[in-house]
This record gives C-alpha cells, sequence and structure tokens, in this order.
C-alpha cells in the first residue's frame, strides 16, 4: 500500500511538471516568429555600354592625299541618330546576311549628335552611355547619318573645313555634304577588340570614319584600291576661286565629271565601318 506520503510527492510532481508545460507553451506561443532570411542579392547581369565615334588620325592630325595635297581639318562635323548595338548569335556576317539582322539583345542610344571628329579630343568623341545594357558581346551596329537640325552642320550630314596645300598653292575649302544614310556592321575590327561588355564592366561600341576613302593616301600605291576609288583633292582643287573652294553636294553633282561624282557617292555610302570592319549601307528615304 502506498504511503500518504508517497502519494502527496507524486501529486507534487505532477503538478510541477504541468506547469513547466503550460510555461513552456505560452511561452512559445508568445514568442516572435523567427525571420526568414532575406535571400541573396543577385549579381548584375547588366554594365555601361558607351557609344562613341572615331575619325582616327586622318581627322584629328591630316592626311596626305593621292595626288600629294596635305590636307589638314579644322573641322569634321558628322551628324548620326538611331543608334544600335546588339547581341547576335551566330554572329552577324554583313556580306551573308545584308540586312537582315537578328538579335538577343538590342541597346539603343536616343538622340542626334553632331561631333566634330577633328578636335583633338575627339579620340574617340563620346556620344553617351546607357548603364544598364545586358551583358554580352555587342557584334552588330547601325545608324543613320543624317542632316542636322542645327548648329554649325544645319541642313548636312557631312560637313569639312580646312585646307590643302601642294607646291606652294594653298586651297580652303568647306565640303557639305546633304546625304542622309543609314548604316549596318558588325563585330568591331581593330588592334583592340571592343564591344565585350562582362556584367558590372564597362565596354565601348564605336563607329569609325574613313577620311582617307576621300582623299586616298600618298603612302599607297597608286593602284592600290583605296587610291583608285578615291575621289582626292585634284578634282576639288579644280572648281576653287581665289583659292577657295565652298561646294555642296548639289555643286558637286553639276561641277564633277560623271565618273567622279558617281566615285564620290559611294565613297559616301562606304564613309562608315566598325573599326576596319565594313558596313552596309543605303539613302534614306
Amino acid at each position: 500500500m502506498i504511503g500518504i506520503r508517497t502519494t502527496r510527492m507524486v501529486v507534487l510532481l505532477v503538478t510541477l511538471l504541468a506547469g513547466i508545460l503550460t510555461f513552456a507553451g505560452c511561452a512559445a506561443e508568445g514568442a516572435p516568429e523567427p525571420e526568414t532570411p532575406a535571400p541573396a542579392a543577385e549579381t548584375s547581369d547588366t554594365g555601361l555600354l558607351v557609344f562613341a565615334a572615331d575619325g582616327e588620325e586622318h581627322a584629328r592630325e591630316g592626311t596626305v592625299s593621292k595626288e600629294g595635297w596635305n590636307i589638314t581639318f579644322e573641322h569634321a562635323y558628322v551628324t548620326l541618330a538611331d543608334i544600335a548595338a546588339y547581341q547576335t548569335d551566330p554572329p552577324y556576317d554583313v556580306d551573308a546576311d545584308g540586312w537582315d539582322l537578328a538579335y538577343d539583345h538590342m541597346v539603343s542610344l536616343p538622340g542626334e549628335f553632331t561631333i566634330d571628329l577633328a578636335d583633338p579630343a575627339s579620340d574617340p568623341a563620346i556620344l553617351g552611355e546607357v548603364a544598364d545594357a545586358p551583358a554580352g558581346f555587342y557584334n552588330a551596329f547601325s545608324w543613320h547619318m543624317v542632316r542636322a537640325a542645327s548648329g554649325p552642320a544645319e541642313g548636312n550630314s557631312i560637313v569639312f573645313i580646312g585646307t590643302a596645300e601642294k607646291d606652294g598653292e594653298t586651297v580652303d575649302f568647306t565640303l557639305r555634304f546633304d546625304q542622309e544614310l543609314a548604316y549596318q556592321g558588325g563585330e568591331y575590327i581593330g588592334d583592340v577588340r571592343k564591344g565585350i561588355l562582362d556584367a558590372g564592366g564597362e565596354a565601348e561600341a564605336e563607329m569609325t570614319f574613313h577620311f582617307d576613302h576621300f582623299f586616298g593616301r600618298a603612302d599607297k600605291d597608286a593602284d592600290d584600291p583605296l587610291n583608285t576609288d578615291a575621289l582626292g583633292f585634284d578634282p576639288l582643287a579644280a572648281l576653287a576661286t581665289d583659292g577657295v573652294v565652298d561646294v555642296s553636294l548639289g555643286d558637286l553633282k553639276e561641277s564633277l565629271s560623271a565618273e567622279d561624282y558617281a566615285r564620290l557617292e559611294d565613297i559616301l555610302v562606304h564613309f562608315g565601318h566598325i573599326g576596319e570592319n565594313h558596313c552596309i549601307a543605303e539613302p534614306l528615304e
């Protein structure tokens, strides 16, 4: 038989255990829920894409034409708009694909830009930037060369102002071209690779303009395709009055020979490049 003392001890233990369990339950019920850890921030898959234009040393430092004219530019204005860079896979091939450009990502730079490629600081000239461009390889580009709405090149897509000297003769020239063109090309080809944007990094998208296509180069053979296709400066010097040539594209159409004017039209189409990579181009409507 269980004694009274033993019974009391059992009751006491049961009561004590019930109190402990009740307290624990209340404490658990009243305690705040543990915070769920915030997910780790995702690594950015974008970067800074900088759009630029370059006339190379022929614009900034001058050039010697295929006939030996020493040409320096005071100004060399080009007006650009509707600028875009693309990531394509497979890579865009201007010769095989023509105007058919299929892309995975496209980044555009809004606005119209008149730049002076003869400015020594335009090495290259920075047009603008896009801060949230998708990372990857920008291996195709397009833009329009348009008539400037205002400013020093107003009404023209290209304006060259400078001086040419040869054998003691000096010709001051202003050449105004109002032809508007659409350009499209592939990846940048040059001494360094451009257009490769790492996540969180910076890359440059450059449009390049080849001034030696207009005038040729004295350091190349006369039968080099660059020289046979170039207008040179002799046809322009022949139009000088009192040592000055100030002409529009319309003036040149009337003044140049049919062969030279056709050559000039072709030069305008091939003026824009991506580094050394050629583009396709066609007149805008």
